[in-house]
């Protein structure tokens, strides 16, 4: 614990500390201070690809999927592997989490963290697909940060390993054995609260459905195809009835965002920052935007065009959190503020769901939270085919060994304490997004120009 701890606090402590008049502080992470500039950064070069591509966003996401090749994957499929990791855990777990420690102030955070990393998600998504190669053990494609970083540092094709790659690609592996804690988890916590089940009971069933699934060749997609659209569509209309029941008290609600994102009397409290760094860090949780994960999947897309994959994750980045966490947010933030303060983590959107369905609530978010955890587990996994690909190279037992391994992540975290798997999961997406955005930035003028290219082709 200490030395997660300490690598935690490197990543994601104070490591500017800005004084203010009254005394008080703000700190400023390493990761604060490398992924604001960049998105910043990336928004201004792709001149504001956010609002200025929303409609082909749109239109690539409802066109008709031409891909012939059965064992790739088509662009909408990959935008689906993405949007099951974004649409699982950080969009209810995360955003629970910011608002428990950063206050309402923490989602206006998670949004900035969205439009700004929408331009993040379209760069390193079109330099995955770049970069792509073959895949000889599952067919179709596979690259991500671990390749296109490689390909960035090695001039001849001889060289293996490139140390920057490895560190990429043993950081994402550390990730998503953090993030598979979390999931089980939080889901043994829901269970808990909502059936009194015990921990260990649920655990076993999640791992031994996640072992059905996971441990087939390719039955991941086929699964988050059916499990993701419905579950987020079921999920959005649950959040669209308790904002229309509460509309009177949406003007309060969104004050009271604004309030404590800037308001003088946080800032005085320490309120800023902790809003701040909450709603940086969970919505990096949330949409990944930067950290390296999503190109993964984008990279395995069969598109016409490289940089139809950056829009489709720059769409599922739009999704993930000015959707589906912003219906979480309203479902904590339109419940009686007494009645639920005294709560933290699941058990305070339980308590939120309690308000607005009653019990049925409390069952329909332990429901839920399996599905979101599942689909994310499913999805992770997706991920890390190519990050064990370029470790270990092409063979089924590092493939399956790392599975195994993720299945007993999912064990343990279902029943270890919530700080400890939280805290491994934040430093293996810190430590990824370092690796990644050391590279994305000297590499960017690619993906701008490919996008470039792409609308000149549309335009005519």
């Amino acid at each position: 614990m200490k030395i997660i701890t300490f690598f935690y606090n490197l990543l994601w402590g104070d490591l500017i500390t800005i004084p203010l008049p009254d005394g008080s502080s703000i700190g400023l992470s390493l990761l604060v201070l490398l992924l604001i500039p960049t998105g910043i950064y990336f928004f201004i070069r792709t001149k504001f690809l956010p609002f200025r591509c929303f409609p082909e966003m749109l239109r690539i996401s409802i066109e008709r999927q031409t891909d012939g090749k059965t064992d790739a994957i088509s662009g909408l499929q990959a935008l689906i592997v993405s949007t099951a990791t974004r649409v699982g855990m950080g969009n209810m777990v995360g955003v629970v989490a910011a608002i428990s420690t950063g206050g309402a102030g923490a989602v206006f955070w998670m949004w900035v963290m969205a439009l700004i990393g929408s331009s993040t998600a379209f760069v390193e998504a079109t330099l995955a697909q770049l970069h792509k190669q073959k895949d000889p053990l599952y067919g179709g494609y596979r690259g991500g940060p671990a390749y296109y970083i490689h390909n960035f540092f090695t001039k001849e094709k001889v060289k293996r390993y490139r140390i920057i790659a490895v560190l990429f690609a043993l950081s994402g592996l550390l990730c998503w054995g953090g993030v598979s804690q979390v999931i089980s988890n939080s889901v043994s916590s829901s269970f808990y609260n909502a059936f009194e089940i015990p921990p260990i009971v649920s655990t076993v069933i999640l791992v031994t459905l996640a072992a059905i699934v996971v441990l087939k060749k390719n039955a991941s997609v086929k699964v988050l195809d059916v499990l993701v659209p419905v579950m987020a569509a079921l999920y959005f209309m649950i959040a669209i009835f308790v904002i229309i029941k509460n509309f009177g008290l949406l003007p309060a609600v969104f004050t009271r965002i604004f309030k404590e994102a800037f308001g003088l009397r946080q800032i005085a409290a320490g309120g800023f920052g902790a809003a701040l760094m909450n709603g940086v860090k969970r919505g990096l949780f949330s949409n990944e935007a930067g950290s390296g994960s999503a190109p993964c999947a984008a990279a395995a897309s069969n598109v016409t065009h490289p940089a139809k994959a950056g829009l489709f994750q720059s769409f599922g980045v739009f999704i993930d959190t000015i959707l589906i966490c912003s219906c979480t947010a309203m479902i904590l933030l339109l419940a009686p503020s007494e009645l639920i303060e005294q709560f933290s983590d699941m058990p305070l959107l339980q308590a939120a769901m309690y308000h607005h369905f009653g019990y049925a609530g409390v069952v329909f978010t332990a429901i839920t939270l399996w599905l979101f955890s599942f689909s994310t587990f499913i999805g992770i996994l997706y991920y890390a085919r190519s990050n064990v690909a370029y470790l270990f190279g092409d063979n089924w037992w590092s493939q399956n060994f790392y599975k195994i391994f993720a299945l007993i992540m999912l064990f343990i975290g279902g029943l270890a304490d919530n700080k400890f798997v939280w805290e491994l999961g934040d430093i293996g997406i810190g430590l990824m997004t370092i690796f990644n955005i050391i590279v994305i930035l000297p590499m960017s003028g690619h993906a701008l120009n490919a996008l470039n290219e792409y609308l000149a082709i549309r335009k005519k």
